[in-house]
């Protein structure tokens, strides 16, 4: 279903975090990658932590998107799951017909694209074996070059944007320098604003992964 002529096509961006700052923030990185006949709204969990770091809150937080995707799926045409890992996506995609993407595939495809091989600089090392199981699921094991995390407890990163830039360009350089990486995927839907900061500090493609599930879910809708 594409957008009508006489509105915007809706999308909803579920944060698998209970975190309505982080919400609006990842709302306003995904309206600046949207074009002008899309409107992004936001829903936020509010069962799962304020961060997800571990592999048992990503799992509980699988449940509670699903519920939210269901309760809106009559007032929006597309959904986007904000959280790497993609909590709840498999279930709303076998749910219901509604176009929906979550933010880690996105990425991983966009930064495969070409035949690239590619790594993923995040802060979370308890979700290593999560994010390590995203590009068997997409079929790209062979193109990927394994994740690198940022030195530091990831919740007092966050609450040093400053030191959060420096350590995860560091593991951006590691992708690159120590695994052979053409493109690195930024891999968390509240480190979406770093993401855009580190795109000009490299060479190769810093795949930013909120307007990567943007462009998907946006080519889904109008399919």
């Amino acid at each position: 279903m594409g957008p009508t002529s006489d509105r915007r096509a809706r999308i909803l961006l579920i944060n698998p975090n209970s975190n309505e700052a982080t919400t609006a923030m990842m709302v306003a990185i995904a309206k600046s990658a949207a074009p002008d006949d899309f409107d992004i709204i936001g829903a936020t969990a509010t069962r799962a932590p304020q961060m997800i770091v571990t592999p048992d809150a990503l799992d509980a937080a699988a449940a509670e998107v699903e519920e939210i995707a269901l309760a809106h799926q009559m007032s929006c045409e597309g959904i986007i799951v904000s959280a790497f890992g993609d909590p709840g996506l498999a279930g709303i995609k076998a749910a219901m017909t509604l176009p929906a993407v979550g933010i880690g595939e996105s990425a991983m495809l966009a930064a495969a694209e070409g035949g690239r091989r590619f790594g993923v600089a995040t802060t979370t090392p308890q979700l290593k074996a999560k994010i390590d199981a995203l590009p068997d699921a997409l079929e790209l094991r062979s193109r990927y070059t394994g994740a690198r995390f940022a030195a530091g407890d990831p919740q007092v990163l966050m609450r040093d944007p400053s030191r959060l830039r420096s350590a995860l360009a560091d593991a951006v350089e590691a992708c690159i320098a120590q695994d052979g990486a053409d493109a690195v995927v930024i891999g968390g839907g509240p480190l979406g604003e770093v993401a855009r900061e580190l795109q000009s500090m490299f060479t190769v493609p810093v795949i930013a992964p909120i307007p990567s599930a943007v462009a998907r879910i946006i080519r889904l809708v109008r399919a």
